[in-house]
């Protein structure tokens, strides 16, 4: 029974299963990056997973670790409250900042110096 659920949970979400034509579909995923890319701060998002998961990629300068955590509970209210969806669809927010730093040149390379050996006169 559990591996009928979960086949049926697989073919479900494929685009056209259980009547929801193709531009339905992709409307569905658009609607929901629309949702988190109105937000201020957003950089890019992604509906992934057949629309069952939103990743928000944010702006680490615009906004901070609790303003990403309120941003994502904000998106979540908007899409349970505007949109039509089946089952549960899973919100993320990413933000991340990397700082590189190199240090040396690689133009200087050591040199090795050749020993000479003196001949024995």
């Amino acid at each position: 029974a559990e591996l009928v659920a979960a086949a049926d949970a697989i073919s479900g979400a494929r685009p056209g299963a259980r009547s929801e034509s193709v531009e339905d579909y992709i409307n569905r995923l658009r609607a929901l990056e629309k949702i988190a890319n109105d937000q201020s701060g957003v950089a890019e998002s992604y509906a992934i997973q057949a629309g069952r998961e939103l990743r928000i990629i944010v702006k680490p300068q615009e906004l901070d670790d609790t303003a990403a955590a309120n941003l994502t509970q904000e998106v979540a209210q908007q899409i349970e409250s505007t949109l039509t969806y089946p089952g549960k669809i899973k919100v993320t927010t990413i933000r991340k900042s990397t700082a590189v730093e190199y240090v040396g040149d690689e133009k200087k390379k050591k040199s090795k110096k050749k020993k000479k050996k003196a001949a024995n006169a």
